[in-house]
């Protein structure tokens, strides 16, 4: 482990935390929970402290970002933090044009698709770029005492289609498009997306984070053979980024249930599972060898509570086929979700 003595995971704090217990294959005697975008949307406080600040300002605003992040550890009595970015900050701080449009997402000023696009994207340059990271980091980290920080960062493919589209898209064809009729293209672009997104992830780590989680919002629009050829290469780079510091590594995509071996295989530790495939049966795929997060489904954090209470029970019991399971959504907290439920299910995980 290449961590500062000072670590969380160096000193004590979170080494033997239910969740750094979890990702390490353990069953603690608490059944760790929390969620995915659980850091703002659905908490008042965050719209009040966040205010009319611009997303993108907000992340980079060391004791802002560190606020956000604390809050739902607070409010929930979750069992870990994640740190409050974006998958795009690493984007910004290398000098890509790109803003977080309210009700679309990030927009790019203008879209990569050649050769020369990605020729004249700026390296990341010198990890001070990212010291407003690693201050917010460490901020959370000195409040969170026990209680582990999650890093994370966006996974190549998810940031080159961005890159590529322009925007968001549903179906990310200009970036499929790319993929097979400039390999090479391609393969330079999503290389450099691994690089700067790695060093955002490692930045993370180095400065408390006693895990890291890689997102693949958009890998669901592949198959597994594009994904094996084209995407697996810059994602197993991406995560060789934090291989040398020694913390769990997670990989997590949205409608990805026929890639969860290859997500596995590029570097994670830990898979999560979105919504649309049982545990029981995703452990069975992965082999029964590889902890499990997820998959409570974000829609039914509005229906009535016995409904919800049963889809929980149900994934709790078809976790337990799995080496270790860390309790999850099976995508993000919807913006419009009551908190009084979240920390209700909470309440509940901690109680099975």
């Amino acid at each position: 482990m290449n961590l500062p003595s000072s670590h969380p995971l160096v000193d004590g704090r979170t080494t033997h935390s239910s969740l750094v217990r979890a990702y390490s294959g353990d069953r603690p005697d608490r059944l760790p929970v929390w969620f995915m975008r659980q850091a703002g949307r659905s908490l008042p406080e965050y719209r009040a402290a966040r205010g009319t600040t611009a997303m993108l300002d907000a992340c980079l605003t060391p004791s802002l970002a560190s606020e956000i992040t604390l809050q739902p550890v607070r409010r929930h009595g979750v069992d870990a933090a994640i740190f409050f970015s974006d998958i795009v900050v690493p984007l910004k701080l290398a000098g890509v044009d790109v803003e977080i449009k309210p009700g679309v997402g990030p927009v790019m000023g203008s879209p990569v698709r050649t050769s020369a696009d990605v020729a004249r994207l700026r390296d990341l340059g010198p990890l001070v770029a990212l010291d407003p990271v690693s201050e917010g980091v460490a901020l959370t980290v000195e409040a969170l005492g026990q209680t582990p920080l999650i890093g994370f960062a966006g996974a190549p493919f998810t940031l080159a289609a961005y890159l590529v589209e322009g925007g968001p898209s549903r179906d990310h064809l200009a970036a499929r498009t790319l993929m097979h009729s400039d390999p090479v293209t391609w393969a330079e672009l999503t290389d450099w997306a691994a690089d700067v997104t790695g060093a955002f992830l490692r930045a993370q780590v180095l400065a408390g984070a006693s895990a890291a989680q890689l997102f693949d919002s958009w890998a669901g629009s592949l198959g597994l053979s594009d994904y094996t050829a084209h995407v697996a290469p810059a994602s197993a780079r991406a995560l060789e980024s934090v291989a040398d510091l020694g913390v769990k590594k997670v990989h997590f995509g949205t409608g990805t249930s026929e890639l969860l071996v290859a997500m596995r295989d590029v570097g994670a530790d830990v898979i999560g599972v979105d919504y649309r495939l049982h545990l029981d049966e995703a452990n069975r795929r992965l082999g029964g060898a590889t902890p499990l997060q997820g998959n409570i489904d974000p829609a039914l954090l509005a229906a009535p509570w016995p409904v919800l209470e049963a889809h929980v029970r149900d994934v709790v019991a078809r976790g337990q086929s799995a080496p270790a399971h860390v309790v999850n959504l099976g995508h993000g907290v919807p913006p419009d979700t009551d908190p009084v439920v979240l920390t209700r299910v909470v309440e509940l995980v901690h109680g099975l």
